[in-house]
């Protein structure tokens, strides 16, 4: 599986929502999540400027929007 987290440099939610996902995935968190600064892609930036953080899925394109919970978290990989 492989997920990406956007959000950018200095976003203190991002940072909670890192430790979330964290906890929620352990020692499989390296493996699993890729950070995305959306600040060094314009096209992300446009559609995701003012939802961050967010957790996404590339291959479904499913994604779960702060705010989020460990529950959250985790029943969004579960539907994966």
């Amino acid at each position: 599986m492989h997920l990406l987290l956007l959000g950018t440099a200095g976003c203190h939610l991002c940072e909670q929502a890192e430790e979330i996902i964290q906890e929620c995935l352990g020692n499989d968190y390296q493996q699993v999540i890729e950070m995305i600064d959306i600040a060094e892609q314009e096209n992300w930036q446009a559609q995701y400027a003012i939802r961050i953080p967010v957790l996404y899925h590339p291959a479904s394109q499913k994604e779960l929007a702060w705010p989020f919970e460990p529950a959250n978290v985790r029943a969004f990989i579960g539907s994966l």
